[in-house]
C-alpha cells in the first residue's frame, strides 16, 4: 500500500487529494473560491489570497488522519510549456514543498492541464493509455482553455502534450460564464446554466464555426445577447449557449477522427462535467465523472504515483 498526496490551486478552486494505490481509492477535497456577485472572475492577487486562506482547511480535511505519505504531486503551472505561469499555482507549490519535506516524501511537479487529463483517465479507468506507446487525444475544455491535445506517453512527464486544435478565440467556459452572468447567475455559472438548460425543450439549428481542428466561439456571446434582447426565455438562452459549445466540440471531434481514425479520445475540464454534453458526446470517447472533470488534485496525485512507479 502506498499513500500519495495531491495539490492543485487553480484560478477558482483550492484542491487537495489522497490516492491509496492499494485499491486506487481517492479522497478528493475541493473548495470553490468566492467571486463577488456580478463579476466574471478573480484577479490573481485575490485568488492567491483566497488560496492561502483556504488551503490549510482543505489540507486538514484531506490529510489529518493519515500518518505516512509515500509521494506528493502538485501542479506548478497551467501547462507544461515554457512561459506558462499563473501566480495562484505558487500557493499550492509552496504548500506542497513544505508538506513533502515535513512528510519525508518526494515531490513531483506537473501542470494543471496534465492533472486534468490524468484525473479524467483515472475516473474513466483508462490509465492504460499513459502506459501504452500509442498516442491518444484529449479535449481540455474549461473557463481558461478550450484545447484539443495530442497526448503521447512519455517517460519524463508521463504524457507529452501538444496542442493541435481547439478554439481560436474565446474559451468555452468563458462563453458560458459571460452568458450566465448576464442572466444574473453567480460566477462560475456552469452548474446553474446546466440546470436552466435542462428546463428548456427548444431545439436549435446551430452551425458551428469550424475550420480544420479549430473553432471560433467569439460570436456566441453576441448571439446570446440578441436572444436576451428579443425577450427569449432564460432557460432557452442557457440551452442555446451550452448546445452551441457542445456542437462546436462535436464538430472538432468529427474532424479529429477523420484525420486520426481509431484514435482514443478523453474529455476533461470543467465544461465537460456538463451531463448533457457527456450524454451527447460519450459515443466518441471517455468522460470523467463530474467531480474528476472539474478542477481537482486527484490528477496530480496520480502523476506522482506514476512517476514513483506505484501504479
Amino acid at each position: 500500500m502506498s499513500i500519495i498526496a495531491g495539490f492543485d490551486t487553480s484560478n477558482y478552486t483550492t484542491s487537495a487529494a489522497v490516492l491509496d494505490t492499494a485499491d486506487m481509492s481517492v479522497r478528493n477535497v475541493r473548495q470553490l473560491l468566492p467571486v463577488k456577485s456580478g463579476e466574471r472572475g478573480l484577479r490573481q492577487s485575490d485568488a492567491v489570497f483566497l488560496h492561502t486562506r483556504e488551503l490549510p482547511k482543505i489540507m486538514k480535511e484531506a490529510f489529518s488522519d493519515i500518518g505516512h505519505f509515500d509521494a506528493c504531486g502538485c501542479s506548478c503551472a497551467p501547462r507544461m510549456v515554457s512561459g506558462s505561469y499563473m501566480p495562484c499555482f505558487l500557493v499550492g507549490l509552496n504548500a506542497a514543498a513544505a508538506f513533502s519535506m515535513g512528510a519525508g516524501c518526494e515531490l513531483f511537479l506537473t501542470s494543471h492541464q496534465t492533472g486534468h487529463i490524468l484525473a479524467a483517465l483515472y475516473s474513466c479507468q483508462r490509465l492504460d493509455l499513459v502506459k501504452d506507446s500509442k498516442p491518444f487525444a484529449a479535449f481540455h475544455v474549461s473557463g481558461g482553455t478550450t484545447d484539443l491535445l495530442m497526448c503521447v506517453p512519455d517517460s519524463e512527464h508521463n504524457v507529452r502534450i501538444e496542442r493541435i486544435g481547439g478554439t481560436s478565440d474565446l474559451n468555452a467556459g468563458q462563453a458560458i460564464d459571460r452568458c450566465g452572468v448576464r442572466l444574473g447567475l453567480g460566477f462560475p455559472c456552469g452548474a446553474e446554466m446546466e440546470k436552466m438548460a435542462g428546463k428548456s425543450y427548444v431545439s436549435f439549428d446551430i452551425k458551428p464555426a469550424v475550420k480544420g481542428l479549430y473553432c471560433s466561439l467569439s460570436g456566441l456571446e453576441n448571439k446570446c445577447m440578441k436572444l436576451m434582447e428579443s425577450g427569449a426565455d432564460k432557460n432557452d438562452i442557457a440551452k442555446f449557449c451550452i448546445d452551441s459549445v457542445c456542437t462546436a466540440v462535436e464538430a472538432l471531434t468529427l474532424a479529429l477522427v477523420r484525420k486520426y481514425p481509431g484514435i482514443d479520445i478523453v474529455y476533461a475540464g470543467g465544461v465537460m462535467s456538463n451531463r448533457s454534453i457527456k450524454q451527447r458526446l460519450s459515443k466518441y470517447g471517455s468522460f470523467a465523472a463530474p467531480e474528476f472533470s472539474a478542477d481537482n488534485a486527484v490528477g496530480t496525485a496520480v502523476y506522482a504515483a506514476l512517476k514513483k512507479g506505484l501504479i
